[in-house]
């Protein structure tokens, strides 16, 4: 995780900081980056195709819901991505105050792309964000997935995968009432696919080092990385591609601030923890 050189030019600096002094980041290269990269995508891939098919029929049985295992692995995989962010962050800093973490995840207020300066105004953009992010998911996504899907049949869900199994059939519904360990769980893990693992990975750790690789397409460069990432679910690359560079990497790009994705992206962790809590009240 070595910077692309050992000085940094006046195009690879950036403004990361709050209202006052800013400060540096060091830029990525190419091999760095991918490097990264395959640290959290290859771990998720090997937990989801062969850790848990060889440890879900004992432990799915143990736990008494199936797809416990691979949600539980899926949730270690995605703590394995924070921990590498707090390693990049230590690497550099030599801390992990939360200063440090704040300027270079860019856990900042959204800045004003032409002058660089914070504007709380700014966070009314995520209006038109989520709703975009909406008509991505339910009407966008399921186009590309069939197209992607079509292209490539080999990359389809298999039927077990589907979290959707869960309250389409019967018996498995009823396993849920109650089991409020495994809606913790899935709490769990959506914390840290939006919010601690894949977005502060991505967009806050990545993206603002990847200027100095990739110019002002670097965030069509994170996009394209994160929908491949997901080769522990590959039906959804194309959409993970999609929604990754325009969503997701573009609006944290201008605004220079990781909270852009994180909240945009956060909107299905929020829509499912609200769809999935009546069938574990028993209601659903």
């Amino acid at each position: 995780m070595k910077p692309a050189s050992g000085r940094i030019s006046r195009h690879d600096r950036l403004d990361v900081g709050s209202a006052g002094p800013t400060s540096s980041l060091p830029q990525l290269s190419i091999p760095s980056i991918l490097g990264i990269w395959a640290a959290a995508a290859l771990p998720m891939a090997a937990l989801g195709w062969l850790v848990s098919p060889w440890l879900s029929g004992s432990l799915d049985r143990a736990a008494g819901i199936p797809g416990t295992t691979r949600i539980f692995l899926m949730t270690v995989g995605l703590v394995w991505q924070f921990a590498i962010v707090l390693l990049l962050v230590r690497h550099e800093a030599g801390n992990l105050s939360w200063s440090s973490l704040r300027d270079r995840l860019w856990l900042q207020t959204p800045r004003r792309p032409r002058t660089g300066q914070p504007d709380r105004r700014l966070w009314l953009w995520l209006v038109p964000l989520v709703i975009l992010y909406v008509i991505e998911v339910f009407a966008v996504g399921p186009v590309l997935q069939r197209a992607w899907i079509s292209t490539f049949p080999f990359f389809a869900e298999p039927p077990q995968f589907a979290f959707s199994q869960l309250i389409d059939v019967p018996e498995n519904r009823a396993l849920l009432e109650g089991a409020w360990w495994f809606y913790g769980l899935f709490l769990l893990l959506a914390v840290f696919n939006t919010v601690l693992g894949e977005e502060l990975l991505f967009r806050g750790a990545l993206l603002p080092r990847m200027r100095g690789s990739f110019g002002n397409w670097d965030w069509l460069a994170n996009g394209v990385l994160f929908g491949f990432y997901h080769l522990h679910q590959p039906w959804g690359i194309l959409g993970g591609v999609v929604s990754g560079a325009l969503l997701f990497a573009l609006p944290t790009r201008l605004f220079q601030s990781a909270w852009m994705s994180i909240v945009i992206h956060s909107g299905q962790s929020v829509f499912f923890a609200v769809v999935l809590l009546p069938y574990f009240r028993g209601s659903g």
